[in-house]
């Protein structure tokens, strides 16, 4: 039944993705309406789909590759949601929904059936530590590609180069907000996420940290951030030079994400 439901809320992603690409090359608003109500309806059955795929499993279903590429989707599309809202930023939708439903269109390329949970992770610890975890690093993925954007905004500007369509992207002040905002949830979690994890691993293994793969690079990652929320604090760091530090950030993420659970093994990968 759950899978159903995720293949319904990928339609609608993918349908909203087409209806931001559109908003590019044509500046109606109801176009970009569109895209935030297909978003909306994705979102929903999407969650819907996890709720489903707990029951019928009977754990959180953050366990492997496809149920964690299929979870993270889900906080980026709820992220998303929760800045646009603030921000009105609907253009920024026709870069996040095409990373979104590219996220979750790969996570079918994993075995989808559900498997019996392995004994190690067959604890209430389970869904506290992922789930802040994937929404930090959800929250990361947001602030990458606004760091992105953010770059080739302000070149544009130097350059006097600007398009009709680069025109309608927020400011350079909104990006840098929002880029704020995306560091103070992202480290909150990701902290939340290191803190419970390292309590779980005592609880498991008696020991606070074992240096695993994914420990190290989360640790790399958190400094990264911590300094950067350290020198934007006590010496105003702003615009060009935090949009490069959240990209260096996201790059040390992707290596904790993807590079420890399919290459480098460990307690945490995925295969």
């Amino acid at each position: 039944m759950n899978i159903y439901l995720f293949y319904i809320a990928l339609f609608f992603y993918a349908i909203s993705t087409i209806s931001y690409l559109l908003c590019l090359t044509v500046s109606k608003k109801i176009i970009g309406k569109l895209g935030h109500y297909f978003l909306l309806t994705g979102f929903f059955i999407h969650l819907l789909a996890t709720f489903v795929r707990y029951f019928e499993a009977g754990y959180t279903p953050i366990t492997n590759a496809y149920e964690s590429l299929s979870f993270f989707s889900l906080c980026i599309a709820c992220f998303f949601l929760y800045i646009k809202k603030i921000y009105k930023m609907e253009m920024l939708g026709s870069i996040f929904m095409p990373v979104l439903t590219i996220i979750f269109i790969i996570a079918f390329a994993f075995p989808t059936e559900i498997r019996p949970l392995p004994p190690l992770l067959n604890s209430w610890w389970l869904p506290v530590h992922a789930i802040f975890s994937f929404i930090g690093c959800a929250v990361f993925l947001i602030s990458f590609f606004v760091s992105v954007v953010y770059l080739i905004v302000e070149n544009k500007i130097k350059e006097k180069r600007f398009s009709p369509a680069a025109a309608r992207f927020p400011s350079l002040e909104t990006l840098d907000s929002v880029n704020y905002q995306c560091i103070s949830y992202g480290f909150i979690f990701l902290t939340i996420g290191i803190i419970t994890g390292s309590i779980w691993a005592s609880i498991t293994w008696g020991s606070y940290w074992s240096w695993d793969p994914k420990e190290t690079w989360s640790l790399i990652t958190w400094i990264v951030y911590a300094i950067l929320i350290h020198n934007r604090l006590t010496i105003g760091w702003r615009g060009r030079r935090t949009a490069y530090m959240m990209i260096i950030g996201f790059f040390s993420i992707l290596i904790s994400f993807f590079g420890v659970s399919f290459f480098l093994g460990g307690q945490h990968s995925f295969i």
